[in-house]
Order: C-alpha cells, then structure tokens, then sequence
C-alpha cells in the first residue's frame, strides 16, 4: 500500500489505550486460532473498507478468527513499536516500513516461490534478499502535476525536461501573475517533495546504488553533488516560486489549492491522482521531476501489503490469511481510484481490476510500465534502499529548514550527523 497513507490525517475509532488492551494473539473458545491485525482508517479505506476485505480473506482460511486493532492514527510505524514495547506486537500489521523491524527478527518473510509467482517485481521491497510485504503496488514519488489552462495562459507550449527550462517555465508564470508551485509546507513529508524529486533525479539518478554507498561511508549528503541538487530547492524559495506561506499551507489545504486553480504546478507523489477532481480530467497533465540534463528518471518506491508477525501463532494460517488479501483486485481498485496506486500484480490489466481512471492516471501509470530509469525514491523506499532509524524524518526536516536558511551545505551536513546517529548500534 502506498506511503501517501501513512501521512494522511485520518480519525481513528478508539482510543489507543483501548486498543492497548488486547493486542495479543489467543485461541478463541470456538477451537480458532485468533490472530490479531493492525489496520488504519483514511477517507480511502474506511471501517466498512477494513470489515469486507477482512472477511472475504478469512473465508478462505476458516481455522482462525481475525481481531482487527484500529491504529489511532496513520502514523502505523510508531503505534506499532509501542504495541512491541508493551509486548502486545499484532501477528499481522497493515502497510508498515518492514526495515524497522527486520534487524529486531520481528517479522517473517514471505516463501519466494509465491512472490516470484504473483508479482511485476518480485524484489522490488526486499530487504537483503527477503520479502516482508507482497509488492502489490508501486508510487512515483514525486510527479510534478500541472493546470494545462496556466500553462496556456502562460505561453508554455511543452513540459520542461530539464532543471534551466523548469526556472524559465516558474519565471513565465510568475510573468503571467500565476503562482508557479503549490506546496504543503506545514506536513513536513509534503515540503520535501522538491527536495525528494532533485536529489532523486540528479544524485540516485546518476548512481542508483548512492544510497548502499551510502550506507558503507564512500557517500555523503555533504558531497558536492548533493549538496547541488539540494540547492535547487532553495532557488525555489529565494525566487518565490512557491506560493505565499507556504510553510503554513497543510497537506491537505495543498490539494484544495491545487485543484482550486491556485497555483499551476503541483509536485507531490502519485497518490495525488486519486484526488484529480472529474471535472478537471482533462485540464491536469503531469512530467516527471526535471533532471539538470534533461534525462529521464522516475523516483519509483513498490508498497506492499501485509507483514506478518515473526510471533503470530499460526504461521501458515497468518500467511494464507495474508496471501488472500493481498491478491483480491477488490482491495487494490480501492487503492487504484482512491489513492493513485499502481498495480503490481502478474497476469492483470486495468481492465481486470474494474477501475475507472482520469487520463492523467492513465499517463502516469505508462512510468510504471515503461522502460526507462527508475531509481528509489529518496526518503520513500522500502526496500533495501530505506534509509535508517528516523532518516526519513530528518530528510523531510531538512527540507522545510531550508526556507529559512542559505545554509544547504549545513542541512545537508546535518543529515549526515542523523545518519550516523541512526546506524549506532546496528
């Protein structure tokens, strides 16, 4: 499932003392092996989402009894660390960032037999080798979208390509009296999309294996060429190009904006398809985050389903569980016309999914099927590629910090002092 999920504001059921009661796994009196499930609710995958996708996987597994745990907040990660503090960790957790578990042994891999046989890319979330969500679905993080109507007005006749044309692409339509760039700057995730889509294109693009290099100490984010794609962002905020307060604008309040005509471009991941209003359709294009030369590269990040539990009681029922949910095209049209996902799935088109999809969706998914460079998305990989402890907090951290400050070196430079901090001990 997609990464747009875990940030999205969303209005949990109960309590989280509540549902700190009775997270642990036990055989139900009916003879079942009961296994507990740790969900989230959104707009998207609501209560009545959750109760019809949990029963139509387990009829297919009639010897246990599902107990759904409501996290009280899309922040899945650290609700589930404090259920494994507390000895309460759920036998099967929904759309969870497996490497934080890994190290700990707390969760099982799925038989690679299976993956191989059901997936697009079988190893598109592995860590060291192992999978811990199926890869039922992929984003591209970010795309820039853009209001064809604005670039009309403006005079823009074609997509930039490159980093010089984009400038030249906000300078024409600041000219115009538009604003160029939409930008959700209060969640900090959001106002790192320029940050994410530079260092993806121009560092990862031109080494995919940077962030492993990384890992070993032959990189840094102090190093000239980071430090370059950094400073792209803030040419954005020195040039005003972002609209006025941006820092103060939300993630959500961003999506209004956007599809209110207020600005002409929006860079955001992929998930923001599932928000393109119908009477837009046709008025919304998209372009991938423009490289300093011109080359194409797609910061692509595979989501997944289901982890399961190292603890779970049943193994092979969990996993059968499991397996069930994460193959129903049900669950992914969800995720197709509510979220923007991409469908990772072997064996199936669109058409077998029952979706109903904007042009720009359509668009959009040709990255995905296409031929070309995909990288990891910076600060959105699950796979071997995930950056360390709380990384991808600092990342997005660093991002806003640079509308105050002409120090990129220094942000950046900081992050290398979180990276260090991040990997003690492992």
């Amino acid at each position: 499932m997609s990464k747009r999920l875990f940030t999205v504001v969303a209005t949990a059921t109960v309590t989280a003392a509540a549902l700190l009661s009775g997270c642990s796994s036990s055989a139900s009196a009916g003879g079942k092996t009961t296994l507990t499930y740790m969900t989230f609710e959104t707009p998207d995958l609501t209560a009545a989402f959750w109760k019809s996708s949990i029963a139509a996987a387990q009829a297919t597994v009639p010897g246990i009894s599902i107990k759904q745990v409501v996290a009280p907040s899309t922040d899945r990660d650290t609700y589930a660390k404090q259920l494994e503090a507390s000895g309460q960790f759920p036998d099967l957790l929904e759309s969870i960032t497996p490497s934080l578990y890994t190290s700990a042994n707390l969760l099982t891999a799925y038989p690679q037999s299976w993956i191989n046989a059901n997936f697009l890319l079988p190893q598109g979330n592995a860590i060291k080798g192992k999978v811990y969500i199926p890869p039922t679905n992929s984003q591209i993080i970010p795309m820039v979208f853009y209001n064809k109507a604005d670039f009309a007005k403006a005079g823009i006749t074609s997509t930039p390509a490159t980093w010089a044309e984009f400038e030249a692409d906000c300078a024409q339509l600041k000219a115009a009296g538009l604003t160029p760039i939409e930008l959700g700057g209060k969640d900090s995730f959001a106002a790192a999309m320029p940050l994410t889509g530079a260092i993806s294109a121009n560092v990862l693009g031109k080494n995919p294996q940077w962030l492993q290099q990384r890992y070993a100490g032959s990189v840094h984010f102090a190093d000239s060429d980071v430090v370059s794609a950094a400073q792209e962002m803030r040419t954005l905020v020195t040039n005003n190009d972002f609209e006025q307060g941006a820092l103060n604008v939300s993630y959500a309040d961003s999506i209004t904006n956007f599809n209110d005509g207020k600005a002409a471009m929006y860079p955001m991941g992929s998930w923001y398809l599932g928000s393109v209003p119908k009477n837009e359709w046709n008025n919304i294009g998209v372009f991938l985050w423009p490289s300093d030369d011109g080359s194409q590269v797609v910061p692509f990040s595979v989501g997944g389903s289901m982890a399961v539990s190292s603890k779970a009681p049943d193994q092979s029922d969990a996993f059968k569980f499991a397996e069930a949910w994460s193959l129903n095209p049900s669950n992914l049209k969800t995720l197709i016309e509510g979220d923007g996902a991409f469908p990772m799935l072997k064996n199936k088109s669109l058409a077998d999914f029952d979706v109903t999809v904007s042009p720009v969706y359509t668009d959009s998914y040709s990255y995905v099927s296409g031929t070309n460079n995909k990288v990891s998305s910076i600060g959105w990989a699950t796979n071997d590629d995930s950056m360390p402890g709380s990384m991808n907090n600092d990342f997005y951290a660093a991002a806003q910090a640079l509308f105050n400050t002409n120090d990129v070196q220094g942000q950046m430079a900081k992050l290398d002092q979180d990276w260090t901090s991040a990997t003690q001990g492992q």
